[in-house]
Parts: C-alpha cells; sequence; structure tokens
C-alpha cells in the first residue's frame, strides 16, 4: 500500500546566482569574505532570506561567484558567530530565526534623589557611565589618553602577540609572571628598595585587588583600622564593606598626625595602618624622614602593620617609603602601573615578607585564581625595553607643568589651597561652601566632580573639592573662560 505522506523538504536558496551577489574585485574593495557576509545581511534584513531556508552549499556558492571555497566558509563562519545562520551536520548552513534586534541604549547618567548621599557606590556608577552624557570628568584618578604614549603601549601588545605563542593559553604563574617580578624588583632597587622577586613579590590585578586581599587576609569584623584623614575614597568604602572600625588619622603636609595617631593606637591597639606616603591622594602631600621614623616606632612599639599605598610614586624622582627603611618587616607596599601606562592595564604589585607573599598569593587564587599574564607580559616588555623610565620622565614634567597651571586657574576661580601639593595630579582645594551640594548641581550639568565628603573617614561634609590638573586640556575649555560662573552654577 502506498503511503500518501509526503517529505516536506527545506527551501534552499538560490545557488544559480550565488544569491544574487557579484563579488566586486579590485584594490579599493573590500575583502571577499567581507562583501560576502554584508551581501547576506541586506538579504536578512529585507527578508529575501527566511528562517530555516538551506543556504546554497560551500561548493555551489564558490563555484557561481567564482571565489574560493575558503571565502564561503569563513563567511558561513563568521554569519554563524552572528547568530544569523546555523549548521546541521550532513545537511548544511540554514538561515536561523532572528531575534528582534533593539537600538543600543545609551546609558543615562546616574540621577541622586533628594535624600541619597553623593557617595562612592554613586560616583563608581558615574564614571563608567557613556562618556558623550558629560563635558566633563573630574572624579577619576586617570590622566587623560592624549597624555600618555599609546604607540609605545601598542607596540609593546604586538611584540607580546607575536613572541608569546601558546603560552598565553594557560592561568599563568599564581604569584604572578616571573620576569615580570624580576623587572619590577629592579625598578624598586634602583629607588634604594631592596627586594625579593622570589619571596618577597607577587602580580595583582591593579592596586584595588592588592589592597583588598591585604585587608580580607589580615582584618576580621570589629578590628580597629588607622587611616588617614583625607584618603583614597576606595579604602573606606572596602573597609565598610568588612565591618571594621575606621579611626582617623589627620593628613598633614609631612605625613600623618603623629599626636593622634599615637593617642589611637595607644587606646585602640589597631591591627593596621592605611597610608599614602609618597604623593598622597587627595592633596598631593608628601612624607619627611623624621615623621617616617616615628610612623614605625609607633607601628613596633603598639604592634600594627603598615599597608603603604604607592600609587602615585613614579610622580616624584625618588619616592620616600616606609618599605625602604622599615625592610618589609612591618610594611606591606601596594603599587601598579594603570597611572601612568593605561586605566585598562590592570597590572600591580605587592611587596611583603615570604610568609605573607604566600598567604596573599592563596588568598589571590581562592578569589580569582591567577591574575592575566597577557597584560603582565605587556607591562614587562615596555620595563625589559627600557621604556618606562623615559616614559615616566616626560609625563612626570607634564603633569608637574599643568599642576602649575592649575593652582593659577583654580585661584583665579575663587577657591583657595591652603597648602600647595609638592608633586602629583591633582589639586585639593577649599571651594567655601559644601560641595556635595556643589557636586549634585554639576553632575546635573554633565560635569563630574569628586567632593571632600568622599574622601572623609566619618563621611563629613565638606568645603573640599579635589580637582584634577587636566582640567587645563579639558573640553571645557570654553567654560573655563568664566570660571565662576561654571563652578558657582545658579540655583
Amino acid at each position: 500500500m502506498a503511503s500518501n505522506t509526503r517529505t516536506v523538504r527545506p527551501q534552499t536558496a538560490d545557488s544559480s546566482n550565488a544569491l544574487g551577489w557579484q563579488p566586486l574585485r579590485g584594490s579599493d574593495s573590500p575583502p571577499l569574505v567581507e562583501q560576502l557576509v554584508q551581501h547576506c545581511q541586506q538579504l536578512l534584513g529585507n527578508h529575501s532570506l527566511r528562517a530555516g531556508t538551506r543556504m546554497p552549499s560551500v561548493r555551489q556558492l564558490a563555484d557561481s561567484a567564482g571565489v574560493s571555497r575558503d571565502t564561503v566558509v569563513q563567511a558561513y563562519d563568521r554569519l554563524v558567530a552572528l547568530g544569523l545562520l546555523h549548521s546541521r551536520p550532513g545537511a548544511g548552513f540554514f538561515v536561523s530565526t532572528q531575534r528582534r534586534l533593539h537600538a543600543p541604549s545609551t546609558p543615562e547618567m546616574p540621577s541622586l534623589s533628594a535624600g541619597q548621599a553623593f557617595d562612592t557606590p554613586f560616583l563608581l556608577r558615574s564614571m563608567f557611565r557613556s562618556h558623550g552624557q558629560v563635558q566633563f570628568d573630574g572624579s577619576t584618578g586617570l590622566l587623560p589618553q592624549s597624555w600618555m604614549d599609546h604607540d609605545m603601549l601598542n607596540a609593546a601588545v604586538r611584540a607580546v602577540g607575536r613572541s608569546a605563542g601558546m603560552q598565553l593559553l594557560g592561568y599563568g604563574e599564581p604569584q604572578g609572571y616571573a620576569p615580570l617580578r624580576q623587572q619590577i624588583s629592579a625598578m624598586l632597587l634602583a629607588q634604594g628598595l631592596q627586594i625579593d622577586p622570589e619571596l618577597e613579590l607577587m602580580t595583582v590585578t591593579g592596586v584595588t585587588q592588592g589592597m583588598d586581599l591585604i585587608l580580607r587576609s589580615t582584618l576580621r569584623a570589629g578590628d580597629a583600622v588607622l587611616v588617614e584623614d583625607p584618603a583614597w575614597f576606595m579604602v573606606f568604602g572596602l573597609l565598610r564593606a568588612l565591618g571594621v572600625q575606621v579611626l582617623p588619622v589627620p593628613r598633614l603636609r609631612d605625613g600623618p598626625d603623629l599626636e593622634v595617631l599615637e593617642r589611637l593606637a595607644r587606646a585602640h591597639r589597631p591591627k593596621l595602618l592605611i597610608t599614602n606616603t609618597v604623593v598622597h591622594n587627595p592633596t598631593g602631600f608628601g612624607l619627611s624622614l623624621p615623621v617616617a621614623y616615628d610612623v614605625l616606632r609607633l607601628a613596633e612599639q603598639h604592634n600594627f602593620l603598615i599597608l603603604e599605598d604607592d600609587t602615585y610614586a613614579d610622580f616624584v624622582p625618588q619616592p620616600m617609603r616606609l618599605a625602604t627603611l622599615d625592610r618589609l618587616r612591618r610594611v606591606l607596599l601596594i603599587g601598579g602601573f594603570s597611572k601612568t601606562l593605561a586605566g585598562s592595564l590592570r597590572v600591580g604589585y605587592v611587596a611583603a615578607q615570604p610568609e605573607r607573599i604566600r598567604a596573599l598569593t592563596d588568598a589571590k587564587l581562592l578569589s580569582g585564581l591567577t591574575s592575566p599574564e597577557l597584560g603582565e607580559r605587556v607591562v614587562h616588555r615596555i620595563l625589559a625595553d627600557g621604556q618606562y623610565r623615559k616614559h615616566v620622565q616626560r609625563l612626570r614634567e607634564r603633569v608637574d607643568t599643568a599642576r602649575q597651571r592649575c593652582l593659577k586657574l583654580v585661584e583665579n576661580m575663587g577657591l583657595v589651597v591652603h597648602q600647595e601639593p609638592l608633586a602629583g595630579m591633582f589639586i585639593w582645594a577649599d571651594a567655601g561652601r559644601d560641595t556635595e551640594v556643589l557636586a549634585r548641581q554639576m553632575a546635573a550639568q554633565g560635569v563630574l566632580l569628586a567632593p571632600g565628603v568622599l574622601f572623609s573617614a566619618n563621611q563629613q561634609g565638606s568645603t573640599m573639592l579635589r580637582l584634577p590638573v587636566s582640567i587645563i586640556d579639558s573640553d571645557i575649555s570654553l567654560l573655563l573662560n568664566e570660571p565662576r560662573m561654571w563652578l558657582f552654577p545658579l540655583k
């Protein structure tokens, strides 16, 4: 008995004219693979190819269009990667059901409600919004991209890509790329700090990760921690997440206030002091030798460790470090290269005693395995080729010149700098009014500022404002022609 069942075969696109594709050939024409991909996208866009349609075979399409089969294979693979086609083993390539595509939305500037604080989470969210909505970003700790040596960085990336080969396919070393650790050790030795790269040094994914690893490995909820005031706002965010007791120590021009430091250490028996000794953020102050010795004396006397943030040390020729004087007995040093090379190059390091490095390496493995070796190899290439020293010298000179110009600009804007910074990329200025209110007003106009409340251990209202020296070369130069109107907008 004959069956009445009829086999339904999928519709096949007409292959006699290669989907209507006529390859363009010539020196100015796009690559053939790109031409075929774009042609198929157009057919899909005007519904000439419908879901479920079987595409011409690789051989059919190559022969009818007069191109190589490899060209068709590459184009089909790219269309599969885009989700426009799918492959059925033994049957060929088919048009996929198309999802409705929406135009990409532009992230809006985070807004502040009347009762919401201008706090660290808000600032961090704002730092990564669409740049098209912002006239000027004075909140981040990055120098303008135009100030960086992108040619040097790109050359290092290409060199690593050529030489690394299969070695980039693994996890990398838990303690960090060994040649980079050796280069960092040599760099620090030239500045007077001797470190064993095998025992006393590890790499991390930026200074923030290094600080987080140290804090989580050292502190428990309820522990007392000495922190400079003002200080980098990320420090307070990390400490609040751990539930520790924060003890603010006023930061003076030559270092922490020793009288307050000693009184708090005697009363609270802290576990740790967090200090930004070289080019303090946000003030730009330094550390004098007498204060450095007294800080180490108090640490020994009251048995607390010191976390020394070395983020901005490259902005002075010969940094004065606690780690150098202490030889890493009580000091854990963290540094990195994001401020001088690229913000996206998340490569940092921690220097400490061998037993602490072992514990921190274990904590690093538990929290995220190894740090990406590709970036570490790029930094190593730059250091090993001898380019970094000259690059930093040029960058330092540019920052110093911009800072002097910025000080004059700040004065014209009606702000007061009580003590000029010794170095670095920031000006810590007194606006004579609550700068959180000012920051709210300016955020609504597309200008993001870092008010003093963020840098306060107790999140107290402040008239202080951190301004980057790059404001001199910013895109708001027209507004800066009338600085008082810019800084003090009408309500």
